[in-house]
């Protein structure tokens, strides 16, 4: 029997699932939208990445740089330290490419993600839960620092090609999408990389558009993949002049708005997510008019297990 190729059908010999990152729709919210009629909330759903994630396109492009400059190779290692989303963005890539990855990523990370890091065959670092993040930073440097020669460190909180993939990708879609319409930019910070890349691209676009950057409120909080900068190590990516403005959200509301998503909108998403529309309502609130897009960057599945739901 003859065997069909791939070309013979449409598609691509190579990168199939990674070919899908990217060209996330922007998703109108018309029940919470009625708050504020003045004004056009759109998000921009990045849990339609393969991965699940907006980490997705940062982890795509630092995997991709790394090979074309011939820093990672088969026998290397790729390591990194994330909160969660980028472990399974490069866990994913890992798999497809043929790598061998090994994450830092906190204990108490969410139960779904440790156990998806694990199915796509990760080797985990789980680092104390009371350092959060900057405590498997810490643990990636020690690790690089003992083995370069084993490792590809690829550092996505000091990395450009976080923020690049970005410039490239997020914010010429957004404009795209709303044909130059967006007046407000609203992103959570974590390696702060979604709101440089995409933040930049925009500005030069369009100077007057309004950078709006969420940060938890407190050191202490449940924003998982969310960064308060203040008492935090700060990525070397992170331009604190670029936002416009900054929303300091406490965790509480956060979750109250990823519960109305789901129950009015029909959204499940994550908690990141729900931090990002608290922020975007409160910028709606105080305008007369405009187009708001708001960074969505994952899906609610992986936090199925926090608290708040049972309450």
């Amino acid at each position: 029997m003859k065997r069909i190729g791939v070309s013979e059908v449409g598609l691509t010999e190579a990168g199939d699932i990674l070919s899908r990152i990217g060209n996330t729709p922007l998703m109108p919210l018309k029940k919470i939208n009625q708050e504020v009629p003045h004004v056009t909330l759109l998000a921009k759903a990045e849990w339609f990445n393969p991965g699940g994630s907006v980490k997705d396109r940062a982890a795509a492009r630092i995997v991709a740089e790394a090979e074309r400059t011939g820093l990672l190779t088969k026998e290397k290692v790729l390591l990194d330290a994330s909160s969660g989303n980028t472990a399974v963005a490069y866990a994913m890539i890992g798999s497809a490419k043929g790598y061998r990855v090994r994450l830092c990523v906190p204990a108490n990370a969410s139960p779904s993600v440790i156990k998806t890091l694990r199915a796509y065959g990760a080797e985990l670092v789980l680092t104390n839960p009371l350092e959060s993040s900057d405590g498997a930073i810490l643990e990636a440097r020690r690790l690089a620092g003992e083995s370069p020669a084993r490792y590809f460190y690829a550092d996505q909180y000091n990395n450009p090609c976080n923020w690049q993939a970005h410039y490239d990708t997020t914010g010429p879609e957004i404009w795209e999408q709303t044909e130059g319409t967006v007046t407000h930019f609203v992103a959570g910070l974590g390696t702060s990389g979604t709101m440089m890349g995409t933040g930049r691209r925009l500005k030069e676009l369009n100077p007057s558009i309004q950078l709006v950057a969420v940060q938890p409120d407190s050191p202490l909080h449940g924003l998982e993949g969310l960064k308060q900068m203040a008492t935090s190590i700060v990525p070397g990516i992170y331009d604190a002049g670029l936002p416009d403005r900054q929303e300091m959200v406490k965790t509480e509301r956060a979750y109250r708005m990823v519960k109305r998503l789901a129950r009015e909108e029909g959204l499940l998403v994550g908690i990141s997510s729900g931090a990002a529309l608290e922020a975007g309502l409160r910028i709606a609130r105080g305008i007369e008019r405009g187009l708001i897009v708001m960074i969505f960057p994952d899906g609610g599945e992986r936090y199925l297990d926090e608290e708040f739901w049972k309450q």
